[in-house]
């Protein structure tokens, strides 16, 4: 025989070799089933947490929603007498700066609200 059966040819390991065999085996078997907790936990968490369901409204972003088939429609009232100089736009806001009877002023207009949420006048320090 060539080849002979390898499982003839082993002989038992000594007690201390067994022992630390064991031992490993144990070893492997606590590991593998702390790795399958840890695996069904992360599981669970990722279920739970897409069956949940938003409770409040999504928050608002700062820009509008646009339809996709028109431009939105707006109407800004400025003062009377309010001289344009500069418009400016920044997410949903706009700045009308100008001048109102000498007096220079910015005004912030907010498409998501409908109205100028700021009257600021912009002068010199004394």
């Amino acid at each position: 025989m060539a080849n002979p059966d390898p499982v003839e040819q082993e002989e038992p390991l000594d007690p201390v070799m067994e022992r630390i065999r064991r031992k490993m085996v144990l070893l492997q078997l606590v590991s593998g089933g702390i790795l399958f907790v840890c695996f069904m936990a992360v599981l669970a968490a990722v279920v739970y947490k897409v069956a949940q369901k938003p409770d409040t409204a999504p928050v608002a972003t700062g820009s509008p929603a646009v339809p996709s088939d028109q431009p939105i429609n707006a109407a800004v009232s400025l003062p009377a007498g309010f001289d344009v100089r500069s418009v400016s736009l920044s997410g949903s806001q706009m700045l009308f700066f100008g001048a109102i009877d000498g007096q220079q002023k910015a005004l912030v207009y907010d498409l998501s609200v409908g109205r100028i949420v700021a009257d600021v006048a912009v002068g010199t320090a004394p």
